[in-house]
């Protein structure tokens, strides 16, 4: 029996329309447990990802299907789950670019502060990292989880199928102008977390300069490594509570230009 006649059988019982919109859907959430925080965890067993994917696929699905009608014909289904999947992407990867300057911030501590020779695995994603690029990775993810950024995520995800319906597809020079605008904030986002610790470093980097002018018989490799190791503990220890206010504005700035970028052709 061809796959076009199971489809005609499956949409006579009924259930036809709801099964093709379950997967249509599913195309939309998958990418969401690929590139956004907390969903796309390395703590997260790939099993339990794909058990929570499905769950929000089966909830969203009536969501999704209202007021649509959703095509039998296998290759019209399969162009659908290309662009609901593009969606998902855009959407997933414009959240995932905040978690990625926090991040980045990170390496930038470490690289001014000493700490990237000492390079571990980061638990949250499974990258190498130094100390700092796994403190801000953790501290980022508690921090996306008590600003409610879980919640946003959900909703958002949600309101993309009013913005770009389950039988429509998005416009995909608005989506590409979105991905590049969101991925070329990612260093600014970064220096802006990471301008504290860097500007403390450069002012004692300076002022051991200034030490060894004055005192060149003094190892400063000896006493000045250690003493920037206390400052930018200092000062990621002062700065830390200010990044949750950073990434609530972050991530809804983020949240809107992914959905701003979801305009349908």
């Amino acid at each position: 029996m061809s796959s076009v006649t199971l489809t005609q059988v499956v949409n006579q019982v009924g259930g036809g329309q709801h099964v093709t919109a379950f997967f249509l859907v599913l195309a939309r959430v998958s990418p969401l447990f690929i590139f956004a925080p907390l969903f796309s965890s390395k703590m997260l067993p790939a099993r339990v990802r794909g058990i929570v994917a499905v769950g929000l696929s089966i909830g969203l699905t009536p969501i999704a299907l209202r007021g649509q009608h959703v095509p039998g014909q296998p290759l019209a289904v399969a162009g659908l789950m290309v662009e609901d999947l593009l969606v998902g992407m855009a959407f997933s990867f414009a959240i995932g670019v905040v978690f990625s300057a926090v991040q980045a911030a990170g390496t930038l501590a470490d690289a001014a502060s000493g700490f990237s020779f000492g390079a571990q695995i980061d638990p949250v994603n499974g990258n190498q990292g130094g100390a700092f690029t796994q403190l801000y990775g953790i501290v980022g993810v508690a921090l996306f989880l008590a600003i409610g950024g879980d919640g946003w995520t959900l909703r958002g995800l949600s309101r993309t199928f009013d913005l770009v319906p389950l039988t429509s597809g998005p416009r995909l020079s608005s989506v590409v102008g979105g991905a590049e605008q969101v991925f070329g904030s990612i260093f600014t986002a970064a220096l802006e977390v990471a301008a504290p610790v860097m500007l403390a470093m450069l002012i004692t980097d300076v002022s051991f300069g200034m030490v060894s002018k004055v005192v060149p018989q003094l190892n400063l490799f000896g006493v000045g490594f250690p003493l920037k190791i206390v400052v930018a503990l200092l000062v990621v220890s002062a700065s830390l509570p200010f990044v949750g206010g950073w990434m609530s504005n972050q991530l809804a700035a983020s949240v809107g230009t992914a959905l701003q970028s979801l305009p349908i052709h």
